[in-house]
């Protein structure tokens, strides 16, 4: 039983940490270039660095990265 509260504490932990330092966001637009550039206004405006996870394109561009901190 100790232990099962333990792995949930931790489980808890871990997860309240790496959504502190963690965040997804998205952007839509005509183009990559313009998708990108308001995905880094983004990560500007939050002060952090981002990484791009996905962008699909159709008639328009989606994109999603993560910004890190």
């Amino acid at each position: 039983m100790k232990s099962i509260k333990t792995f949930v504490a931790v489980a808890t932990l871990s997860l309240i940490s790496f959504g502190s330092f963690a965040q997804s966001v998205s952007a839509t637009a005509s183009t990559l270039d313009r998708a990108e550039a308001k995905i880094a206004a983004q990560a500007a405006k939050e002060g952090a660095a981002y990484k791009i996870t996905s962008a699909q394109f159709d008639n328009r561009v989606h994109m999603t990265a993560e910004l890190t901190k």
